[in-house]
């Protein structure tokens, strides 16, 4: 793992090169979460830890290089994990918890349900993501001319960092038999950006949107229910 001061975001070039250039992380600044779209859940109270780190997240997206200095806020952010982690609380369940949003940032808390999966998709925004609790496991795919293929993986542990670039494509598993929790950052508004998914078994192209993000954490939350 790097402990470099600021990681580039990642060009396709870097990523089918191989890799994802990770820094360790701990805690910042923030602003009362806006009015979340219906797929996801408000923040209820942030607490003085969480309103700061997200306040110095708005903060550093308003400089000219806003994906590496919002990268450095979360860095801090996590570099502690267990500050993190009691700012935003112990995940119980899957989903995301919108922290702030605004046409040109999101800020979302995002929760795993233990050995949880999400198929290939993209964000068409840049992404940085930190992990506080438990651990993601990334799986990089790019187009090609009949389906997207895998390129490279990456896992992250906790106090992990990694920044992606706008046109990345990848897949998410919590391999743990425990929750895994990390802040996760767009560069624009989230909720309203047209995305796409493959679908898990054929890697077909799929529409992705607010109501199929909504159904896959439900349909995890009742395989956990299930689950003796």
């Amino acid at each position: 793992m790097s402990n470099s001061d600021t990681p580039a975001p990642i060009s396709r070039r870097r990523m089918l090169a191989g890799g994802i250039a990770l820094t360790g992380l701990a805690l910042s600044r923030s602003a009362r979460a806006e009015p979340p779209p219906a797929q996801a859940k408000p923040a209820a109270g942030l607490g003085p830890h969480a309103e700061r780190f997200v306040q110095d997240c708005i903060s550093a997206n308003q400089g000219s290089e806003p994906q590496a200095a919002v990268l450095e806020v979360l860095k801090r952010a996590v570099r502690t994990p267990r500050a993190m982690l009691t700012a935003v609380g112990e995940p119980h369940e899957a989903g995301i918890t919108v922290l702030h949003r605004s046409k040109t940032l999101t800020i979302l808390n995002a929760a795993w349900t233990p050995q949880m999966n999400l198929m290939p998709h993209n964000h068409l925004l840049w992404a940085n993501i930190g992990i506080y609790t438990g651990r993601e496991d990334n799986i990089l795919w790019h187009r090609a001319p009949k389906r997207i293929e895998a390129v490279g993986a990456k896992a992250l542990f906790e106090g992990d960092v990694v920044s992606l670039p706008s046109d990345v494509i990848h897949s998410v598993t919590n391999p743990l038999l425990r929750f895994a929790g990390g802040i996760h950052i767009y560069g624009g508004d989230f909720f309203a950006t047209t995305r796409s998914q493959w679908n898990a078994e054929t890697l077909a192209e799929e529409p992705s949107d607010g109501a199929v993000i909504r159904k896959m954490f439900e349909r995890e939350n009742e395989r956990f229910r299930r689950k003796p």
